[in-house]
Formats: C-alpha cells, structure tokens, sequence
C-alpha cells in the first residue's frame, strides 16, 4: 500500500479572535475526507491544513473556511509545501522548506493589521475596557440598593439599571452567540453563556444574570490579552528579519531586499547591522551577536574566510560577504518559519483536548436540560425553578474556553522558550516525545567531538617519503568535502591544480579513489585495504587514521586528531541525571577511536566501524529494544539524516550540520553544543508538567463544582467565580513557560 502523497497549506484567517473559532475551523476542516489535520493557532491567526489533493481541492477547503464565517485575509505569498509521509512510525510532513518561504514584508504587515484588528493589542484592549467599567459601575449600583429598587412599582428602576449594565458587558457575547447560531454553529461558551444568563432573568436573578456575563468578559479580556502577548512575543522575534542587503555592484553600494540577493553576490554588513543572508567574510574582522539564531550572549569573532549566517548582528568591524545560500534557504528564514509554524504539528494532548471539547459543551448543555427539566416531573415536591437555577449553575461552570486555550498556550510557550535558548522545535508532538526519551544516541563526528581534524603523524612504508605521502593524499583529497580530507589540505597548506587529478571516486564509508599524475591512489579506512586486498601490517591504529595505497602498494597513513568538545562530557553526566537510562555512541570510526572516545565520554556503549546503512540497522535494533519508551538521535551529516529520520526524535546539530540533517530533524541545535539536548529534555518535561497542572486543576475544579451545582450547594455567583477562575489561573500558569528562566538551572 503506497503512502499518499499530502499537501501543507497555510492560510492568514481574518475574525480569530478566540478559542472557540479555533475548535470551529479544525473540526470543520477534519471532518472533509482527505484532510489528515488542521491547526489554528490563534496566536498568528494562521491556519495550518495537511491534506489528500486528489481527494479534496484547496477550493473547498477556503470555501469551508469561509462558510464558518471567516475571511481569508492574504494569500499572496503561497505557503503550499507538498511533502510525501515517510514510511516510519512519525510523521515529518512539512518539514520541507525547499520553497524557502517565510513571509513576507506584506505578510507581516497584514498579519500586524489583523492582530489589532482582532483580539489583544492595546488598542482592542483600550476599546473594550470602557463598556466594562460602565457596566461594573451600574451592576455595583444594583448590588448597593437592590432593596430600594426591587421595591419600587413594577420593579421598573431595578430594571432600568440592570438591563443596561447586562447589555453592556454582554452585547459581544449575545451577537456572537447569535451570528453563531444562524450559521449552524451553536455549542460553544458564548451560547452557553447566553442561555444561562438569559435564564437567569427568565428566573428573576437580575444580579447574578450580570455578574455571570460582566465576569465572563472580563474573564475573555484577560485571555485576550494572554493572546496578545503571544502575538507580541512573536513579532518581536519578526523583528529580526533582515529588511534590507547592502550590494556590492562593480564597486558601488545599492540597498535592495534580501530576496533580491543571488548566490555568489557580494554584500557590504556595516557595524549594527543585521547580516541579511548566509555567506563567506571575504574581507574584514567583527564581533558579532549570534543570540538570535543560538540563544548565546557572548559574541562570536570572526574573519576572513569564516563562514557567517543570516541574523547576527555585526558589532563592530565592517564586512564584505559573498552570499552562499538565497534568503528563503538562510539560517534566520528557517528559524522565523519553524518557530512561527512550530505549533501547527499538533500534540496528542492538544488533539484530545480540542476533540473532548467538541463533544463535551453538547453534552453540558443536554445534561443542564435533564437537570431543569426531569427533578421537577420525578421528584414530588420539587421546585421547577430551583431546579433550573441548578442548571444555570452547571452551564456557567462548565465553560471549556480557559482549558482549551490553555494547552496551545502552553505549548507555544515552551517552543518559544527553548528558540531563545538556540533549541529549535518543529512542534509541539515532538515536545511531548521529548519527555519520554530514556535511549539517547550519539554519531561521533561533529556531534560529539568538533570535527575540526589535525594531521598529528605521518607514518610511511615501503620506501615513501612523508612529504610524498602528504601530497599524494591531498590531492586525491582535494574534491572532497569531508573535515579530514580537509586537515590534509591544510597540513599539505599547497595550491592544487585540479587538472593533475582524474578519475576521482567516492567510496561510501570506505574513502576515496583517484588517479594522481598517472599514479592510481586509494584513501580511506582500513575496510577500504581489504575491500582493494591491500597487504598492510597494522589495522588497529589509535585515533583517527587515512590509510594510502599506490598503485596496489601499502605506502602508509596519516594520523589525524579530533577533539572532543568542551561541553560533551558534561552533556553525558546530564542526562544520565535526568533519567536517561542508555547514551550510545554510532561510529564510522575503528575500534580504537571509538572505545577511547566512549571511555573519555562515560557511554554506556558504542558500535564502531559502521558504514551509513549500518547506523540505520543498529538503531532499529536499539527501537526494539527501547519499548514504549522513545528513543532520540543526535546527528549532523548528511549520512545522519536516514537515522534521523528513522529515531522517534531526530536531533540535529544546526550550526555545521549539514542541510539534509537539519530538514529531516524534528528538533534543531543552533549552537553545536551536546549539552543542548538535556536542556531540550528539560523544557519538554516543563511544558508537560504545565500542561498537565491545567488540565488537572481546570478538569477539577469543574468536577467539583459541577457536582456542588447539581445539589444545590453553589450558587451562580460562586460558579462564574469558578469559570473565570480557572481559565485564569491555567492562562496565567501556561504564561509562566514563556520566560526563559524557566530553563536557566537545568
């Protein structure tokens, strides 16, 4: 059976502007066949669709959109990414960004427009607030003389200031309940406000009819603003994009957008400025600030010949760079589009909740119904309009909106604090994996040590001289990319004329073959003398070792170091501290190296001498025997994104990882450091653990008060205390994730 192929669509919705129209749209959209998810995030207003193609149309998934009520506010810069499932237990759907989207200057001055126009600036707040104040002045006067009034003829005074106060703290809820309501949209908190106020007048509770709808809005003002500062948070990251690129054309200096920029264009970065795309210093020396991309404080120098990324800010020295990678595949476009979309890859607990919420306001509204309608037909003596109290007792209290805002909230939080710690998410399922994790799995290379090789010794044999080793090595070296062919290059520290080496052959985890000056030269690791039946008299040497071959003739090696990286060890004590039951060491590296690294580490094992495929083997043989518990891989080669891929949770290194790693990964380091990944554990067992508290303590408390209700015990007054209570304590509690010093002591 063949894996259909899915498409991600993201829309910019107009008239988000709570919890419930998120329920809306999702449950709508997943009810069409061929739509695997939808995801509203109503921090950005944006919708996230995966779907079939062949068996539902991009058409009818905006005219379902637009059939709730909603507009599709910009759809100039198409977001649509297709992306084949992979055939492995989770899904990377939409981690492809060969399109390099990331919105632009349009986008995001429309998606600022809609978040004032539609939930939590200062200016919505400002506007709202007014009513509010108006209404809370009238209901106090109610309270304070609601003896005289309810005495007077008709009650006409008690009702003059009431209904007014009732009408303006309620207005929004009443017309939205209603617009809902011709729309075919009925079960959602502003309808089960609506009738339990409504009945509460019915009932002559004038009082509690207007502190249940005052508090309520109060209550949304408050989630309003929650939002809000989510949004905020999100354009403050915005404002990192790069706006202009100061290009160097025939000695003349332009500024243009960075989309504008091409692959091997010079630009000039003067110091303050942001670096607009991804390059090479060709000239000049600068510190620079890397903590938009890393999360790290202290500046980076660097110069001429270091490469440097998009969105650092140049502190001081002025620079010439030539581009190495478009602005839609930069470091900060995939950053701004991974945290911006990260929480579209729903949780399983966001998923439970928006589905329990789906169901559950029906089933209060009908078990309020029974409570109203059944006591007073089968209990003698029972009074119908306490019974009905009872009822509006429960529909107040039963309110879903603080938990399920809540959740997202929470999530978001979490994903936004581990970006400004250099920890890059891509959704909020892979936070949740995270928590699970007791098998962490390391490649060597790179990840674990720094990659950056020294030739240490040159051992010859059979009648080579060690100059004559070196530089045949660099030459059938001198078209590969990989860091030891690298060291060779640099300890040779000669120019190579290409034309001297032909027949040049990769050979995958063995090495290389190439003809140097008429002279057939094999290098590579010891499988590669077996593989050519090299005799050699030595294949365990200690360290990391090129093994060369003349014409079928042993000629030697090159011994070459590799460093392991200060925070490595420190990175292994972590997590064996926060549970992680197994640290295993994958290698392509011999015997030696490998045990002499996993003993300066503290692994509990390693497998060395592994060929790519390999890696792939011994992490599905470590999968069966991980169990239920979830197993990470930390890589960052391109040989690494097969294992990536295959882990429940694929890590990759994003400062010197390869493209390949970083697109198949689920969570991206910034900053090349192995102690990232305890501390990505840690923040994924702190969003959990919020999560967790909301659901609990909203779930709870609504119990208990639902059951108090249903006796008779609380009133209306102490349920809308309950509702709004609880929907801001979980929203204040999910709130806390956000700040980074959440994070500080892991």
């Amino acid at each position: 059976m063949t894996t259909p192929s899915l498409t991600t669509q993201q829309m910019l919705l107009g008239g988000i502007d709570c919890t419930s129209c998120k329920i809306k749209i999702e449950g709508s959209l997943e009810r069409l066949r061929g739509v695997t998810e939808a995801s509203v995030i109503v921090a950005t207003g944006r919708l996230t669709v995966t779907y079939d193609p062949k068996q539902v149309s991009e058409a009818t998934i905006q005219e379902r959109v637009k059939s709730l009520g909603y507009t599709i506010e910009n759809m100039k810069s198409p977001a649509s990414k297709a992306a084949t499932k992979h055939n492995h237990h989770h899904d990377h759907a939409g981690h492809s960004h060969e399109d390099g989207h990331t919105h632009n200057e349009h986008d995001e001055e429309d998606e600022q427009d809609h978040s004032h126009s539609h939930g939590a600036g200062e200016f919505n707040f400002k506007k709202e607030l007014p009513p509010v104040i108006i209404a809370v002045a009238l209901f106090t006067i109610a309270i304070l003389f609601e003896k005289p009034l309810h005495n007077t003829p008709d009650n006409i005074a008690e009702f003059a200031v009431i209904i007014p106060a009732y009408l303006l703290s309620g207005w929004t809820v009443l017309k939205t309940a209603g617009r809902n309501i011709l729309r075919g949209q009925i079960f959602d908190e502003n309808f089960l406000m609506t009738i339990a106020t409504l009945g509460a007048l019915a009932i002559h509770q004038l009082p509690e009819a207007v502190a249940v709808m005052l508090f309520f809005r109060v209550g949304e003002l408050f989630q309003e603003y929650s939002v809000g500062r989510s949004r905020r948070s999100i354009k403050a990251l915005l404002e990192v994009r790069p706006d202009t690129a100061n290009l160097k054309i025939n000695g003349t200096v332009k500024q243009v957008s960075p989309e504008k920029v091409n692959v091997g264009d010079l630009i000039l970065v003067k110091p303050g400025e942001k670096v607009p795309l991804d390059g090479e210093i060709l000239e000049g020396n600068s510190q620079v600030d890397t903590s938009a991309l890393t999360g790290e404080s202290v500046p980076r120098t660097l110069k001429a010949g270091d490469p440097i990324l998009a969105g650092m800010i140049n502190s001081s020295g002025v620079l010439t760079i030539r581009v190495t990678k478009l602005f839609g595949e930069s470091s900060i476009a995939k950053v701004l589009d991974l945290v911006e979309n990260a929480t579209s890859k729903k949780a399983s607990t966001e998923k439970f909740i928006t589905k329990f919420a789906r169901y559950y306001t029906p089933v209060v509204v009908f078990l309020s119904l029974g409570i109203a309608l059944l006591p007073p037909l089968l209990i003698p003596g029972a009074n119908r309009a306490d019974w009905v109290y009872r009822a509006l007792v429960l529909l107040v209290i039963s309110c879903p909106c603080g938990l399920v805002i809540s959740i997202p909230l929470g999530y978001f939080g979490g994903i936004g604090g581990a970006a400004k710690r250099g920890i890059l998410v891509k959704g909020s399922t892979f936070l949740d994996a995270l928590t699970t994790v007791k098998t962490v799995v390391f490649d060597k290379t790179g990840t674990l040590t720094k990659g950056t090789f020294k030739v240490t010794e040159i051992v010859t044999k059979n009648g080579f001289s060690e100059s004559e080793l070196l530089t045949l090595a660099a030459k059938a070296e001198s078209h590969s990319n990989h860091p030891v062919a690298q060291s060779i290059r640099e300890a040779y520290a000669q120019p190579i004329t290409f034309s001297e080496v032909t027949d040049y052959e990769e050979i995958p985890g063995h090495g290389i073959r190439a003809v140097v000056q008429n002279q057939v030269v094999i290098a590579g690791n010891d499988r590669l003398l077996h593989r050519e039946n090299i005799n050699h008299d030595n294949c365990d040497v200690a360290g990391t070792v090129v093994h060369l071959a003349v014409d079928g003739c042993y000629a030697g090696y090159i011994l070459i170091a590799d460093e392991i990286k200060e925070d490595a060890p420190q990175a292994i004590r972590d997590l064996k501290r926060m549970g992680v039951e197994k640290t295993v060491m994958l290698t392509g590296d011999n015997q030696v190296v490998a045990s002499a690294v996993a003993r300066q580490l503290g692994l509990d094992t390693f497998i060395a001498s592994l060929l790519p495929e390999g890696k792939v083997d011994e992490i599905e043989k470590l999968l069966d025997l991980s169990g239920k518990a979830k197993l990470a891989f930390v890589g960052d080669g391109i040989n690494d994104a097969p294992v990536i891929a295959r882990a429940d949770v694929g890590i990759a290194m994003g400062g010197l990882g390869s493209d390949a790693a970083i697109e198949t990964a689920d969570i991206v380091l910034m900053t090349d450091a192995p102690s990232k990944v305890a501390e990505a554990i840690a923040v994924a067992r702190k969003t959990r653990q919020i999560v967790l508290q909301n659901i609990v303590v909203a779930l709870g408390i609504k119990a208990i008060f639902i059951a108090l209700g249903s006796i008779g015990v609380a009133t209306l007054w102490e349920a809308v205390f309950a509702d709004v209570g609880v929907a801001l304590l979980a929203i204040l509690n999910a709130s806390r994730i956000i700040g980074s010093y959440l994070y500080s002591n892991v």
